[in-house]
Parts: structure tokens; C-alpha cells; sequence
């Protein structure tokens, strides 16, 4: 489809933050796609970083990367999993980077001597990021969230700029969703509509007038309720949804389509007919989730466990691994910091698989060292993804390799054995932001190995996050130790992946790059399907002993 037919959709949020303007977008995404129909869905955040890059976890939540290296916001780790289409560098954009290309402009002199302004520079930069989205992706649809909260200052500039849009591409191919908070007052007894209300109200004067308001709450709203909603929105009642709880995040396109939002969208707004849409795989993978009998445990250590979403899309790829198992997946979250702990130290050597996600510093480390040492003495399933790998190695090297105090020089630059240490070509960079080894690069597997079995593939491309490597002067002596590199760079330049031979344990792999970004609810990441088939073994062998146990002690 042409640009000049490309339909654009922008949904704004109201009321409070986190009321789920992502979730919101990707299964409008999903809905779309299943009728056929091509979307890319798209970011604009308030703030004024040019990336979440160089943002703490606990600010931000998980940093996404994207196939072709843009360090991005964690909905788009949404967008990629509901719609299973790649989001890319104009997918994410901030008021950061808006004002950094403009003052960049005007510095160079593109603005003739003009006095440069938040209307029209600034606004003309934000629409121009909406139409490269639709040039360069040649889409049917173009959907946006709006970051932040109707009202708040930051976001003023996005919303002027689509307020502008539908004049120059024509109202017809615009469409306005408000997704709003209606809170139940439990001393009274009532869902209370007023803030919504006063929302609306707030995007009206901003010169929005919404053609679909989505109301999040705790349950399904009632005709009234939406009645009354409708009413004050100016809006026929089937432009009110009910937005309510769900047990399943994916289970939010079904409720969707159940109230008609598609057939809306459309029929109603843009005067489409297209095909009905095929939502049966989606349906099955959701009920089989909910059938699932089999249980593991995961202990996952980490150093930002307060806040999960810091592993949004770990906890994610794990979950797609466990449906396809017909499993259900428990995420112990333990701190690294406290697994010096006796008794949490036992929590991490009796669960039946063990995950060390990615991360920065030094807090934790050593914490990581005893998590991993565990998995391998103990026979532990084992997944190490990034600095997981680091953790891998360095552990391996002390207690197997023979070289006392080996660590990562991110951890300890005086260390006689830096068996991890930092790239090359990141020893003269400065600056922090959008400078490590970023997106998809190609990972060549290695004959004879696990993870060449589980790929059957002998190249992929797996997406980085990294500035460390392991060392190569150090290589050989670890590989003649028994550590297997079943993953390097086509030249054999960078350790890509390791893993202990199967005679050695029944699952021990880490990888350098991020096998979470990739996985789908239809098609697990390979290296979280096999680490929670292993876990599910070690499950199951474990599970009838200790229950022998317990019923012989209840018996006596």
C-alpha cells in the first residue's frame, strides 16, 4: 500500500499513567493483522533522553532492542510480540531526540535564519517521524501511541503535532482512541465516570475530539455505564469499550474483538470492508496456557528483581517456552545481592532451573558466581543471556580452569585472569548513550553442539546489548578446561555462545546476545524451550521422591 493510503491511528492516555496504552496498541496490531492487513506500530515518549538507553531499570523498566540496534522503550517488546512484525529505529522516538535533530539543524543552518519554535519546528520534526513510518515500512496502518497523560507539559508538542496531522493527510485516514481510568469507589459503591469525563474534556481543548474512548476498570462495564460515557464523548455507545482485567495480557485482543473494536475501526471509521479475522491460533495458545498441568520453578537472579518489568521480555520468553511445554512457568525472583544468604541460597539450589538475565556493574556479582556454580555442581538446568554468559565464564574459570580470582574487568580491572573484557573497538568511547554493540548480528553455530541442534541452523541472526566479550587470549586455555563455544561471530572473533557438553550436565548454555527480544507466543526463542524442557525434566524426575517423602513423614 502507497503512503498516500496508509490509515493512521493514535491512541492518548488520560486520568493516571500505566493504564496499558501499549497493551491497548498492540492488540488493536493483532486485531488488524489477523484480518490480513499490514501495521507497524510506533512510540513517541515525552521525555527528554534521546533513548532509554543510559536509564536506570528502576526509571524505565527493560530497555528493547530492536533488529537493527535502536535501544527502545519495553511496549515495543509488545508491538513485536502481538503483531510478530519487527519494529525498528522510527518506532521509538523521544522529545530528546526531536530536540536534539532540530537544535542539530539549526546549528548547521538548514533553517535559513529562522527563529526556531516548538510550532512549527518541533511539530513539523514529530510529523515527519508519523509519515517515515508509513514511507519506509509501506504498511496499511501506522498506530501510535502517545506517551504520558493528556494535561501533562511534556507531552504537549505530540499532541499539537497530530492535531496538525489529519490536515495534511485528510481526517478520513486519521483515527483519535482515548483510553481512560473509570475507578470503583468501594465506600460508595459506584464506578465513577467523572474522570473520563474531564479527560475528554482536557484532550478536547487541546483541539482532539476522540472517536473512540477505551475504558480501563477493574470489571466489564455495563450499558449504562457506557451509556452515560457515550453521552458526554459525543460518541455512538459501540465507541465506548470496556476496557476491564483480564488473567491473560493476551488475552486483550479476544476481549477486543468481542465488543466489535475492529469491526469499528474499520467499517464504522475508516470505511473498510476487509476479511474476518483468524484469531483461532491465538485463542488455542491462550486456552492452552490455561489448561497447562505442569509446573517448573525458575529461579531468576538478577540485580533489578524490585521491579519486574526491568525482564518484561525474559519473564515473557519464558512463558511462551512453558505454553508450548504445557507448562506453567514460576519466576522465583531472588536479588543477587542476597544470595549470600544461606537460606536464599538454598531457595536458588532447589528450584529446577536457574537464569542469570543481562545487566550492568558490579552489584550482585558475586552473587551471580554462587548462583551459577550451583547450577553446574548441582546439575541445574542452567541460562545465562548476556551477562549471564559473563557470569558463566568467569565462575567456570575459577572453580574448573584453575585460574584463582578470574573475573570481568567491568567487575574488577586488576584481576589476573580478565576472562571477560571489553571490546576492542569500545576502549576509546566516550560517550554512553547509543554506543555499545547494538541489534541483529549473524551467529555462527558450531557442528556438534546444542545449540547448533536446538537452531538447526548454521547461522542466525540474534540481537546484542553489550560492550564485553570474552577474552580471547584467554580462550583455549578455557576450552582445553572443557568450556564448549558452540557460537562465535562468522570470523570466529567473538565467543557468541557456550554451553558444558552433555556428559558433563544436562543443560548448561549461555549466549552473549538476547534470545528474548525474538521470541513470540507462537514461536518460542529456542534456547528458552529447550532450558524449560530441562527444568520440566528435572521437574518431574525430583517431584515423585520429594512427594514419597513428605507422605511417608505425614504417615509417621
Amino acid at each position: 500500500m502507497a503512503l498516500g493510503e496508509t490509515r493512521f491511528i493514535f491512541i492518548t492516555g488520560g486520568v493516571v499513567s500505566s493504564l496499558g496504552k501499549g497493551i491497548a496498541a498492540a492488540s488493536i496490531g493483532r486485531l488488524l493483522v489477523a484480518r490480513g492487513l499490514s501495521v507497524q506500530l510506533q512510540k513517541f515518549d515525552p521525555y527528554i533522553n534521546v533513548d532509554p538507553g543510559t536509564m536506570s531499570p528502576y526509571q524505565h523498566g527493560e530497555v528493547f532492542v530492536t533488529e537493527d540496534g535502536a535501544e527502545t522503550d519495553l511496549d515495543l517488546g509488545h508491538y513485536e510480540r502481538y503483531t510478530d512484525a519487527n519494529t525498528n529505529r522510527a518506532s521509538n522516538v523521544t522529545a530528546g531526540g526531536i530536540y536534539n535533530t532540530v537544535i542539530r539543524r539549526e546549528r548547521r543552518g538548514d533553517y535559513l535564519g529562522a527563529t526556531v519554535q516548538v510550532v512549527p519546528h518541533i511539530t513539523n520534526e514529530i510529523k515527519q517521524r508519523i509519515r517515515l513510518m508509513a514511507d519506509s515500512s509501506d504498511v496499511d496502518f501506522v498506530v501510535t501511541e502517545i506517551g504520558g497523560t493528556v494535561g501533562d507539559i511534556e507531552s504537549l508538542p505530540f499532541l499539537e503535532s497530530i492535531r496538525q496531522f489529519p490536515v495534511e493527510v485528510g481526517r478520513r485516514r486519521c483515527m483519535f482512541i482515548h483510553l481512560t481510568l473509570v475507578p470503583y469507589i468501594g465506600h460508595a459503591g459506584e464506578l465513577k465516570t467523572k474522570p473520563t469525563q474531564h479527560s475528554v474534556n482536557e484532550l478536547r481543548r487541546i483541539g482532539i475530539a476522540p472517536d473512540m474512548v477505551m475504558c480501563r476498570s477493574e470489571s466489564e462495564l455495563g450499558s449504562d455505564i457506557r451509556g452515560k460515557i457515550a453521552l458526554f464523548a459525543s460518541l455512538p455507545v459501540e465507541a465506548v469499550v470496556s476496557a476491564y482485567d483480564v488473567d491473560d495480557i493476551y488475552r486483550v485482543p479476544l476481549a477486543f474483538h468481542d465488543q466489535g473494536v475492529d469491526d469499528f475501526i474499520l467499517r464504522e471509521h475508516f470505511g473498510l470492508e476487509v476479511r474476518e479475522p483468524d484469531l483461532s491460533c491465538w485463542a488455542a495458545i491462550i486456552d492452552r496456557a490455561g489448561e497447562a498441568h505442569r509446573r517448573a520453578r525458575i529461579a531468576l537472579v538478577g540485580k533489578y528483581v524490585q521491579l519486574e518489568d526491568a525482564y518484561l521480555s525474559v519473564v515473557e520468553a519464558l512463558r511462551h517456552a512453558g505454553v508450548h511445554h504445557d507448562a506453567k512457568v514460576e519466576v522465583d525472583w531472588i536479588d543477587s545481592e542476597a544470595v549470600g544468604d544461606h537460606e536464599i541460597f538454598e531457595r536458588v539450589a532447589a528450584a529446577d532451573g536457574i537464569l542469570i538475565p543481562g545487566g550492568f556493574g558490579g552489584r550482585g556479582w558475586e552473587g551471580m558466581i554462587r548462583a551459577a556454580r550451583a547450577a553446574r555442581e548441582r546439575g541445574i538446568p542452567y541460562l545465562g543471556i548476556c551477562l549471564g554468559m559473563h557470569v558463566a565464564v568467569s565462575e567456570f574459570a575459577r572453580h574448573v580452569g584453575g585460574m584463582d580470582g578470574a573475573n570481568s574487568t567491568e567487575m574488577d580491572m586488576e584481576t589476573p585472569f580478565p576472562v571477560i573484557d571489553l571490546l576492542p573497538e569500545q576502549k576509546e568511547i566516550a560517550d554512553m548513550g547509543g554506543t555499545m554493540r547494538l541489534g541483529a548480528d549473524p551467529v555462527k553455530l558450531h557442528d556438534d553442539t546444542r545449540i547448533r541442534e536446538l537452531y538447526r541452523e548454521p547461522v542466525v541472526y540474534e540481537r546484542h546489548r553489550h560492550r564485553y566479550e570474552v577474552n580471547n587470549h584467554l580462550r583455549k586455555r578455557l576450552e582445553t578446561a572443557g568450556l564448549v563455544y558452540s557460537g562465535t561471530s562468522p570470523d570466529e572473533r567473538l565467543v557468541e555462545a557456550i554451553e558444558l557438553s552433555r556428559d558433563a550436565h544436562p543443560f548448561y548454555v549461555a549466549s552473549q546476545y538476547h534470545p528474548e527480544f525474538k521470541s513470540r507466543p507462537e514461536r518460542p526463542a529456542p534456547l528458552f524451550f529447550e532450558f524449560v524442557g530441562a527444568a520440566l525434566d528435572r521437574a518431574e524426575s525430583e517431584r515423585p521422591a520429594s512427594l514419597s517423602a513428605a507422605a511417608a513423614s505425614a504417615s509417621a
